[in-house]
C-alpha cells in the first residue's frame, strides 16, 4: 500500500453507502486501511453487504440508518457517529434526484430536496468539520453532479443544490483549510448504477447517452473512487475548494461525433 494514498488510522463516514457511487467509494476507502461507518436509509440488506465486504477487508464497519428530510435524524447521525471515534473523512454522498417539470415542482418537492440535498450537508459539516480542525487533519468530499455545470429544467431543484452545495463546502473550505482540513467535490457525470440499470438496459438509450461523452462509454461507480481516494489522502493535501469533474470529458462538451473534420 503506497504510504502517499494510505488511510491507515483514519475512520470515514458515508452517505448513502449501501449502493452505487457510495458504496464503491467505501469500499475504496477500507481498501486504503480506512474504518468506516456506513450509512443508509431503508436499505438494511446493502448496508450489510458493505459492511461485510469492509470487514473482509480487516477494517471496521458500523452501520446507521438515518433519514436525512429530518434535521433531527441528521443530528441524531453525526452523535452516534462521533461516539464510536474521531470522524476524519466525511463523504457525503447521499442525495434524491425527484425529476418534475419546472412548472409543476410543488413545496413539498422543494423542501425534500433542500433538506436531503443542502441542509443535511451543512448541519453533518456543523458537527464533524469543528472536531477535524482541532486535530489538525480532516477531509470533507461531497458528491456532486455534472447537473450543475449541464442544468436541464426538468432536474431544477436538483441541479440547483448541486451547485449550492459546491458553494458551501468552497466557502467553508477556505476557513478551515489551515487547520489541516480539505474540502472538495466530485461531480459525477452519467454513471451506471443500481438506481438507473433499467433505463441502460434500454439499447436505445444507452446509445443515446453513450453517444454525448467524448469518452465513448457511460461511467462506473468505481470512477468516482480514484478521485476520492487521492482528496483523501496526503496525496490530496493540497487540494481544497476545487469540483473535479468525473464524467468522461462530458462538461467539455458534447462528443464529437460526426462533425465533419476542418481542413485548412
Amino acid at each position: 500500500m503506497s504510504s502517499l494514498f494510505s488511510l491507515d488510522g483514519r475512520r470515514a463516514l458515508v452517505t448513502g453507502a449501501s449502493t452505487g457511487i457510495g458504496r464503491a467509494i467505501a469500499l475504496g476507502l477500507a481498501g486504503q486501511g480506512a474504518d468506516l461507518t456506513l450509512h443508509h436509509l431503508g436499505d438494511a440488506e446493502g448496508a450489510a453487504s458493505v459492511q461485510e465486504a469492509v470487514r473482509s477487508m480487516g477494517r471496521n464497519a458500523s452501520v446507521i440508518e438515518a433519514d436525512f428530510s429530518s434535521a433531527a435524524a441528521v443530528d441524531g447521525l453525526a452523535r452516534d457517529a462521533l461516539q464510536m471515534g474521531p470522524i476524519d473523512i466525511l463523504i457525503a454522498n447521499a442525495a434524491i434526484e425527484i425529476r418534475a417539470a419546472w412548472l409543476e415542482a410543488t413545496t413539498d418537492l422543494l423542501d425534500a430536496h433542500v433538506a436531503v440535498n443542502f441542509t443535511s450537508l451543512i448541519l453533518l459539516m456543523q458537527k464533524l468539520v469543528p472536531p477535524m480542525a482541532e486535530r489538525g487533519w480532516g477531509r470533507v468530499v461531497a458528491t456532486g453532479s455534472v447537473m450543475a455545470a449541464r442544468p436541464r429544467a426538468e432536474t431544477v431543484l436538483y441541479a440547483s443544490l448541486k451547485s449550492a452545495q459546491l458553494t458551501a463546502v468552497r466557502a467553508i473550505a477556505r476557513e478551515v483549510a489551515a487547520s489541516g482540513v480539505t474540502m472538495n467535490v466530485i461531480a459525477p457525470g452519467a454513471i451506471e448504477t443500481e438506481a438507473n440499470a433499467a433505463r441502460y438496459a434500454d439499447p436505445k438509450f444507452r446509445q443515446a447517452v453513450v453517444a454525448k461523452i467524448p469518452a465513448g462509454r457511460q461511467g462506473r461507480p468505481d470512477d468516482c473512487v480514484g478521485p476520492v481516494l487521492m482528496l483523501c489522502s496526503n496525496a490530496g493535501a493540497y487540494v481544497t475548494g476545487a469540483s473535479i469533474p468525473v464524467d468522461g470529458g462530458w462538461t467539455v462538451g458534447d462528443a464529437m461525433g460526426g462533425l465533419p473534420e476542418v481542413t485548412t
